[in-house]
């Protein structure tokens, strides 16, 4: 008695809960979100391994490339023909675009026309098959009333692989859908299109573009929705794509910017990642299909398959006597019978159990009210699993644009397309419910998009020719800064002829070769303690040097900066000097030395007139100084009177020098040919060791000081003696081409820099190849490219409009090889520019050709230096070593190298060694000091 309450007690429990024996079936169809972000990880891995060149041949995920570069902004426009092919139908369209307006409002009308594809075509020859597409579209045309003679631009949506080494070039991988057409694999897609279209005649129509169908969604949705950057279908096929950083995808040249990569994610699973979760039922349906072993990932989560899971495990579960009181009908066993719109029916929300009830009689079944319960939960677990496969996929490629853009949260929207996602009544819940389960710190919406693959290759189309038309204009703009080697021939001509001229005693020249009365460089020799004082921008610097023979380092260096404020640059000259020697004061007293007077070296960065080493007129203020009463006027004496106005120490100033003389001296200290200082920073200017004999104005006045050496005077300058063979010369090369020498290669964005400027029509090569002035000649190439469309959406914000806010700091960080298009991004809106990719590549590129011309022009003028030393000295080739200083030089990841590189180029004879200095201006003058003073004692012991 109590067995059989037993029994029926077991009985009435499988009654009352018939779900618990499909549980028993599919336990491994429940997906644990562990297991899910097991699955995610894997698949993240399996993205990385197709985005390598070295791995992708071997990839299960081929991750393809696509040439789509950008999504939609809203300036698109236009009228384009659109062919859709992918499965038993295909259509024929003609998409007009509209600019400025989304789909929602109206801003793109479509007319369409389905056509049916012969089901042997399917399985027929890749000609006969594009035939029939190339004369529906010339039906198409002809009953829309399209002019068949002008030409029209066409995107074929094409949803099979392919891999495409351009936009308008794809070669089939393989097919899919049903589709077997012989002869075609490998075969490039759009070229026999071209061929149909030639064939069938009367049309002229230009291919742009090749869509695969996931592309053309996230395209659809990216007109509507600028943050759309993931197109995914799930309907008879799935598949997924998104915008991908160009650095990563080994498979395209270029590193800039992003692509639109088709992951083809069907095929995840094929060599073996998902064998961990795949049931019996996916080997069957696998095994059963035209493709076993291949698409796995798609045989599991797409609508061609889903209904057939739930067949599998009707049958199998009617099998075992646990349906159906173990009855199988011959329709149950027959592949196909039951679809996804059928699985999509069961498990509505209201009639779920009715439609099921119906699907299963007519299947010849009679099931009972818990056979219903049971099958429509088999339903469930199966599309659930699906979803959830899906949402891993998902949430892989969003930790990926995460992680690519280096992000705490992500803002996204996925756009979606196919017929389980539109038509399943739970499928879209599910599925966005888990994806923000997984990833909870990305807010991602989804858009359902509207004839997607459709208007999707039409956007594409659209998109290339905005940006082809954009890039057209942006070359156009840029081309000016662009210097072939015949004009940079033409500026070395020209800067060897200003050189001579500045060497003259009659007439003037742009460049003023100003002599230096530095006559020697150190032999290393050189010892004591010596003080050097530094004006050359908006900091002064003090220093102690000592220089200790045989001992290591032969120097040691203490120094401390100060601020020249802009209200004491451009105040009184008394005013300048009087804070100078503050500052002086200051140091002294910091060193413990304020008692103690120390022979002097003042380095002064802004041309002067020097008659002796320690005499020097100041012939113009340069780098924003304008302090009065100071041009025209000796400096040295000018700083001497400050002195004995403070009235608390002493110094023995024994030489006035320019920074680039300073340079070079530091560098000679350590490199005895080392006869050319170049500085390339906030200013720049060059000097280099001449020959005496060819300084005119120098030889007069050592004509002079002799005659008044015979008329017995005493005194007279020491250029009088005979040892000199050579002295420096600071060129102050920057004002080359204020005399209009350099016009043809100068830009209206210069003129504008110039005529800003606080010395309009002077330094004109300063203006060009400066720090002071690269960045703001970058922002007025920004400001007019803006104003014409061209860069953030044409929007001329307040920021960009401000003088002076893109600092040339930021043409080194944008142009850094390690740098991110993020950062460059992250670097804009800084400045309060909001930016696309798009926008941040354009700006890279006019860093680039911006900065590039400067180094090249330093490097004509270096050329031109180079080679007159080597004339000068009656050589074939000569070796030489340049010291270089300045922050634009040392610190922009090219500059240097173009530089050196086009020294080369124009200057073939010359080998030229750069040697960047340390602490160039400052050591230098205290070695100028200890060389003048070594040389006075030298004639003292003579004498």
């Amino acid at each position: 008695m109590l067995a059989v309450h037993l029994v029926s007690f077991f009985f009435s429990k499988l009654q009352e809960d018939p779900t618990k024996k499909v549980d028993r079936i599919l336990y491994a169809m429940r997906l644990t979100d562990d297991q899910l972000k097991e699955i995610s990880a894997t698949f993240q891995a399996e993205m990385k391994k197709g985005l390598s060149s070295d791995s992708n041949a071997a990839a299960a995920v081929k991750m393809l490339p696509t040439h789509v570069h950008s999504t939609p902004v809203g300036s698109e426009k236009g009228e384009f023909l659109a062919l859709d092919l992918g499965g038993s139908k295909f259509k024929v369209l003609q998409v007009k675009v509209k600019e400025g307006m989304g789909i929602i409002r109206g801003g793109v009308e479509m007319e369409e026309k389905t056509y049916p594809i012969p089901e042997e075509l399917l399985m027929g020859k890749g000609a006969e098959l594009f035939d029939l597409v190339s004369e529906s579209l010339k039906d198409f045309m002809q009953e829309k009333n399209i002019d068949l003679e002008k030409k029209h631009p066409l995107a074929l949506t094409f949803s099979f692989p392919c891999e495409q080494s351009r936009l308008d070039q794809g070669t089939l991988l393989n097919w899919s859908k049903n589709y077997q057409v012989r002869g075609f694999q490998g075969k490039d897609v759009v070229q026999a299109l071209r061929q149909a279209v030639d064939r069938a005649g009367g049309m002229d129509v230009e291919v742009l573009a090749l869509v695969n169908d996931t592309v053309a969604t996230m395209m659809t949705c990216g007109f509507e929705d600028s943050y759309c950057e993931v197109g995914l279908i799930i309907g008879t096929g799935t598949n997924a794509c998104y915008m991908e950083a160009m650095r990563n995808v080994d498979l395209v040249e270029g590193d800039e910017g992003r692509m639109c990569v088709n992951t083809e994610w069907g095929g995840f699973g094929d060599d073996g990642a998902l064998a961990d979760f795949i049931t019996d039922f996916d080997r069957d349906v696998d095994a059963a299909s035209n493709n076993p072993g291949k698409q796995i990932f798609e045989k599991m989560v797409s609508g061609m398959y889903l209904g057939e899971l739930v067949r599998l495990v009707v049958l199998k579960m009617a099998k075992k006597g646990l349906l159906f009181d173990g009855y199988v009908s011959s329709a149950l066993r027959t592949k196909g019978t039951i679809t996804t719109g059928q699985v999509a029916a069961m498990e509505e929300y209201k009639n779920g159990l009715t439609n099921t009830k119906n699907i299963l009689t007519s299947l010849d079944l009679n099931p009972s009210a818990d056979d219903c319960v049971a099958v429509q939960h088999i339903s469930t677990i199966v599309s659930f699993r699906s979803s959830n496969l899906v949402a891993a996929g998902l949430a892989a490629i969003l930790m990926r644009i995460k992680e690519n853009q280096n992000l705490r949260t992500l803002r996204i929207t996925v756009g979606v397309d196919g017929t389980v996602y539109k038509t399943h009544p739970q499928y879209p819940k599910r599925l966005h419910k888990v994806v923000r389960r997984l990833l909870p710190e990305c807010h991602v919406r989804f858009v359902l998009s509207d004839s997607g693959s459709s208007i999707g290759a039409a956007m594409v189309t659209a998109v290339a020719q905005r940006l082809a038309s954009q890039r057209r204009k942006v070359d156009e703009r840029l081309l000016a800064f662009k210097l072939s080697i015949e004009q940079l021939r033409l500026v070395k001509a020209t800067m060897r002829a200003g050189l001579e001229a500045g060497l003259k005693m009659k007439g003037s020249s742009a460049v003023k070769m100003l002599p230096s009365y530095v006559c020697r460089t150190p032999d290393g020799k050189e010892c004591g303690k010596y003080l050097a004082l530094d004006l050359g921008g908006t900091n002064f610097r003090v220093l102690l040097v000592k220089f200790r023979k045989g001992l290591q380092p032969r120097s040691r260096l203490y120094h401390k900066i100060y601020t020249i404020p802009q209200e004491i640059m451009q105040g009184t000259g008394e005013d300048l000097f009087d804070h100078i020697v503050d500052c002086i004061s200051d140091f002294l007293e910091y060193m413990g030395i304020k008692n103690v007077r120390l022979p002097a070296g003042f380095t002064f960065s802004f041309p002067c007139e020097q008659t002796a080493l320690d005499t020097g007129m100041l012939v113009s203020w340069t780098k924003g100084y304008k302090a009065t009463d100071c041009e025209g006027h000796n400096v040295v004496s000018m700083l001497r009177e400050a002195i004995k106005r403070r009235n608390e120490f002493d110094l023995d100033i024994a030489a006035l020098i320019n920074d680039t003389v300073g340079t070079m001296m530091s560098c000679a200290y350590e490199d005895p040919q080392c006869e050319i200082g170049l500085i390339a920073g906030t200013g720049t200017n060059l000097c280099y060791m001449e020959e005496v004999k060819n300084i005119e104005k120098l030889e007069q006045k050592k004509k002079m000081e002799r005659e008044k050496q015979d008329e017995g005077s005493e005194g007279g300058d020491k250029m009088a003696d005979n040892e000199v063979q050579k002295m420096c010369i600071n060129t102050e090369w920057g004002g080359l081409g204020d005399d209009g020498s350099l016009d043809h290669i100068i830009t209206s964005y210069d003129v504008e820099v110039d005529q800003n400027s606080i010395n309009s029509g002077k330094q004109r090569f300063e203006k060009l190849t400066s720090g002071m002035y690269l960045g703001e000649v970058v922002r007025q190439v920004l400001l007019d490219l803006t104003r014409g469309g061209l860069l953030f959406k044409g929007n001329v914000t307040e920021p960009l409009k401000k003088p002076g806010i893109f600092e040339t700091k930021f043409l080194s960080q944008i142009e850094s090889d390690h740098l991110a298009l993020l950062q460059v991004r992250s670097i804009l809106q800084g400045l309060g520019l909001d930016s696309t990719s798009d926008d941040s590549i354009i700006v890279k590129e006019v860093c680039e050709v911006v900065s590039r011309r400067a180094a090249q022009l330093c490097g004509a003028g270096m050329a031109a230096v180079v080679d007159k030393i080597r004339e000068n000295r009656g050589l074939d080739h000569l070796n030489i070593t340049v010291g270089v200083d300045g922050a634009l030089y040392k610190l922009h990841p090219h500059f240097s190298g173009v530089l050196r590189e086009t020294a080369k180029v124009l200057a073939p004879q010359c080998v030229v060694t750069f040697l960047p200095s340390e602490e160039g201006s400052g050591k230098g003058a205290a070695l100028i000091t200890a060389v003048a003073r070594k040389k006075e004692e030298m004639q003292l012991t003579k004498t």
